[in-house]
């Protein structure tokens, strides 16, 4: 056993020594080899059922995971900036058709007046609404607001003037 096990005449001289691993009067040898024939036993079985590469699958799996969860993050954070991005542009959007509505109007009305003495036009949305969902055409003939252009005679619609 000597040539078998080094470890043996490295601690030979522990063998029988009180508080140690070798103390035979605490520790029987015939009882731990009886313990050791169990636990490999137990072992033999326990190799049978369960399966060996499961902690090999277990980290394959947990890489994947990681892998995803960065991924993830990714394109959590792309998210966030695609919507912080539309919603300036939702914003440049609404400056820009603001800006327009409000040229078009001042224009639209100079020119109504122009062709109309002492009539008045506007662009403007609906009641209820924004200017993003809508303008309508409104026109006053003296103090009198029409509701729509119908309720103009003929030569007011096509702009005669008297």
């Amino acid at each position: 056993m000597l040539e078998e096990h080094e470890w043996i005449s490295q601690e030979r001289g522990l063998f029988g020594q009180p508080n140690t691993g070798y103390d035979f009067k605490v520790n029987n040898p015939k009882e731990a080899g009886q313990r050791l024939r169990k636990l490999e036993e137990s072992k033999t079985r326990l190799e049978r059922s369960v399966n060996k590469r499961a902690m090999n699958m277990l980290s394959q799996a947990e890489e994947r995971y990681n892998d995803l969860m960065k991924k993830k993050r990714i394109v959590e954070n792309d998210k966030s900036k695609i919507l912080q991005t539309i919603e300036e542009l939702d914003q440049k959007k609404k400056e820009a058709l603001n800006i327009a509505w409000q040229k078009v109007n001042k224009d639209f009305g100079s020119i109504f007046s122009t062709l109309l003495p002492g009539a008045d036009a506007r662009l403007a949305p609906p009641e209820g609404c924004g200017a993003l969902e809508g303008l309508e055409f409104k026109v006053a003939l003296g103090n009198t607001w029409k509701e729509n252009l119908t309720e103009l005679s003929g030569g007011q619609r096509y702009g005669e003037i008297n």
